[in-house]
């Protein structure tokens, strides 16, 4: 069911993560379960929120959940928020980490593989 809101890819060893449509309080617990079990052993995750049309507080919760495991356990993230839209603006609004988001998926995998 959720593969209509996230699909899963590789960019080196990175795990990248592309959501779509609108990601809000009926899907981000779900979302959020199947980006752990995809990316438990990545060496980097990089979440491309560039075709996210909605995130709600749930959404950003469920974003601030999964960096905060991540930079728990070392692990490198990027969120691909593009240069505007409605991720990176609501991601701004809510004073979401800056050095966090990237423009593109090029830039995130160059930082996170620095």
């Amino acid at each position: 069911m959720t593969d209509q809101w996230v699909t899963f890819g590789k960019a080196g060893a990175a795990a990248v993560v592309r959501l779509t449509g609108e990601i809000d309080l009926a899907n981000a617990p779900a979302i959020g379960r199947e980006i752990v079990r995809h990316t438990g052993r990545a060496g980097a995750v990089l979440i491309d929120l560039t075709a996210v049309s909605f995130l709600d507080s749930a959404g950003v919760r469920l974003l601030d959940s999964l960096v905060g495991d991540l930079d728990r356990n070392g692990t490198p993230i990027r969120l691909v928020v593009g240069e505007s839209g409605p991720a990176r603006m609501t991601l701004q609004l809510c004073a979401f980490r800056d050095d966090l988001l990237a423009t593109n998926l090029r830039q995130a995998a160059e930082e996170v593989n620095r």
